[in-house]
């Protein structure tokens, strides 16, 4: 879907490819435009020029994608990327029946990290017949019935033929409205990926310093300026795990394909460094915070949350109950795009306490998706709010 909207196949990963399957975050840019002269959906596209009528069409608003794993193993990376999102679409396959497990975690993952501007795709109707579409689309509408989604427009889409692409472009514009932005608070930006861009046999003279990418929350960049990264790399230190927070200088900034002197939040960012890209290759900096230096929240070793736990383990087959959090039990969490695993220390009904592996960055109101594992996967049981 996302290839029918971009041109862009988002999973670039080696793996991925030859699976089918994304696995990483995949990301890409499109512009929406509108012609002045067709009739709704057919007057958006995502080119310069109608391709009903031919005549110049006008530039309605910039968008990028993160394209989050779907697989049921894959939950925690797909976390990740919600928390830089700022609407999600649900992509439904209509030849499956709904809803199928990870379809119902993720949806309950879209309502942990407070997304609420929702549509649904509901994705290769031209593999089934007109009944069963129907019969589908339903289903579909029964399933998200007093949830976040339950007032979403639920579009019928082939991806694969670019069929009705015009009117999800058109519910894109209605309801996934670009959010307010503070533009002048202190810079921040979720890093969901990091590279290094040189390839083998560079030159030392023409290496380039590591680039990380992700979401600005708030504030803005400019080339030039120092910056800093934490909780940064992890560090051993008699046997616990500290971090090492960074501190570098922006080289470059890129919007799309385009370099930028300054980025401001909305859309996908690439941030080019002075850091070793050694510290940056295969995404080592996923989940730390970028701003100016001493402006980001501080590091937590050990964290306390309000939790509110499901009822049911929605992404299983069986939705057996989700019982009580124990004292020593070992849970998965997410805070943004930071994934870590928490000792508990103490518990209540509604409260625990728990001594992290790997700290992380955050401040109280930020939330934490709950996984515990259950047989041989981590499955989500919950949503906590860390306090102060």
């Amino acid at each position: 879907m996302v290839q029918a909207l971009t041109g862009v196949w988002a999973s670039r990963h080696s793996e991925e490819l030859k699976r089918g399957i994304t696995i990483k975050l995949g990301y890409a840019d499109a512009a929406i435009y509108k012609c002045p002269n067709c009739d709704e959906p057919q007057c958006y596209c995502t080119s310069t020029s109608c391709p009903q009528c031919g005549t110049e069409a006008e530039f309605q608003r910039a968008v990028s994608f993160v394209d989050a794993p779907g697989h049921e193993i894959l939950m925690a990376t797909m976390l990740s990327g919600a928390a830089v999102m700022d609407g999600a679409i649900l992509v439904i396959a209509a030849d499956e029946r709904c809803p199928q497990p990870q379809t119902r975690e993720h949806l309950a993952a879209i309502d942990i990290v407070g997304l609420e501007n929702v549509l649904i795709v509901q994705n290769k109707i031209d593999i089934v017949t007109r009944e069963d579409a129907i019969r589908h689309y339903n289903d579909i509408q029964k399933f998200v019935e007093g949830s976040v989604a339950e007032d979403a427009p639920i579009i019928p889409v082939s991806a694969q033929h670019e069929v009705n692409t015009d009117l999800l472009l058109q519910a894109m514009e209605e309801y996934l409205k670009t959010p307010e932005r503070a533009t002048t608070e202190s810079s921040r930006m979720y890093i969901v990926r990091s590279f290094d861009v040189n390839v083998p046999g560079t030159s030392i003279d023409n290496l380039k310093g590591g680039v990380v990418g992700g979401s600005i929350i708030q504030g803005s960049f400019e080339a030039g300026e120092e910056v800093e990264i934490r909780p940064g790399l992890p560090v051993r230190e008699k046997n616990k795990v500290k971090m090492k927070g960074l501190f570098t200088e922006i080289t470059s900034l890129h919007s799309g394909n385009t370099t930028v002197k300054q980025a401001m939040p909305g859309g996908l960012v690439g941030v080019g460094t002075l850091l070793d890209p050694s510290l940056t290759k295969s995404d080592g900096l996923v989940g730390s915070l970028i701003g100016k230096p001493g402006t980001l929240p501080p590091v937590l070793g050990e964290i306390s949350l309000d939790i509110r736990l499901f009822e049911n383990v929605i992404g299983s087959r069986d939705m057996g109950k989700v019982a009580s959090v124990a004292k020593g039990e070992r849970l998965l969490l997410n805070v943004g795009t930071a994934k870590t695993m928490g000792a508990v220390t103490k518990v209540a009904k509604d409260y625990l306490e728990a001594t992290l592996t790997i700290p992380v960055c955050g401040e109280a109101g930020d939330r934490v998706a709950l996984s515990r594992r259950i047989g041989s996967r981590w499955r989500l049981i919950g949503v906590g709010t860390l306090k102060g």
